[in-house]
C-alpha cells in the first residue's frame, strides 16, 4: 500500500495533535475518516489514564486509568481492552468498509495486548485506504516494525520543528491521492 504514513516521537511531542489536525483538515474537504485516538486523562495535572475516541462519531470510553484493577497492565495503568476494543477496533474494522481515510492513534503499548487490535491494524495495512498511524517510539512489537517498514519514507519522527507542517504536507498527499482515485 502506498499510502501508509505512520507518526512517532517521544512521549509528549504532538503525534495525537497532529492526528486530530490532519483529521480537522481532511474533514473540512468532506474526506470520509474513521478510525480512533487515544487521549491522556489528566487531573491537577497529573496524567491518570487514558481514553479512547472514534472519530466518526465522537464515542469515547476510558481505557486506561491509574484505579482500575484490571488483570492487563501497563506501568502504573490498568488497562480494559474491551473498551478499546468496542471502540477502537470497531472503528477501525468498519472504517475499512464505509471510510476513504483511516486513522489509528496509537500503536502501542496498551493497544497491543488486544489480539482483536493487532488483527484490524494488520487488516487495514493490507487494505488500499490511505492510513495514518502513530507508533509508539520505543516499542518493538512485530506490528509496530511492520508499519514502520510499510511506511518507509512516509514515517515522520515528529519535533518541535516540523510538527506543524507534517500535518498539512500528509493531508494534502492524501486529498491529491483520493482525487486522482475518484478520477479514475
Amino acid at each position: 500500500m502506498d499510502f501508509i504514513y505512520a507518526l512517532t516521537g517521544p512521549p509528549g511531542c504532538g503525534k495525537t495533535t497532529a492526528i486530530l489536525k490532519i483529521v480537522k483538515y481532511l474533514s473540512e474537504r468532506n474526506v470520509v475518516i474513521d478510525g480512533m485516538y487515544t487521549e491522556e486523562i489528566r487531573i491537577s495535572g497529573k496524567r491518570v489514564g487514558f481514553k479512547v475516541t472514534r472519530i466518526s462519531s465522537g464515542e469515547y470510553g476510558v481505557m486506561a486509568h491509574v484505579e482500575f484493577k484490571e488483570k492487563t497492565r501497563v506501568g502504573k495503568y490498568g488497562v480494559k481492552i474491551n473498551v478499546l476494543e468496542e471502540i477502537g477496533v470497531k472503528a477501525i474494522i468498519e472504517g475499512l468498509e464505509k471510510a476513504e481515510v483511516i486513522v489509528v492513534d496509537e500503536v502501542g503499548p496498551m493497544e497491543l495486548y488486544s489480539n482483536k487490535f493487532v488483527v484490524s491494524v494488520e487488516k487495514l495495512l493490507q487494505s488500499s485506504k490511505p492510513s495514518i498511524l502513530t507508533v509508539h517510539f520505543q516499542a518493538r512489537h512485530p506490528l509496530v516494525n511492520s508499519v514502520k517498514k510499510l511506511a518507509g519514507r512516509k514515517l515522520f519522527i515528529l519535533t518541535q520543528e516540523n510538527r506543524d507542517k507534517i500535518p498539512i504536507q500528509i493531508s494534502e498527499e492524501i486529498l491529491s491521492h483520493l482525487k486522482r482515485s475518484k478520477n479514475n
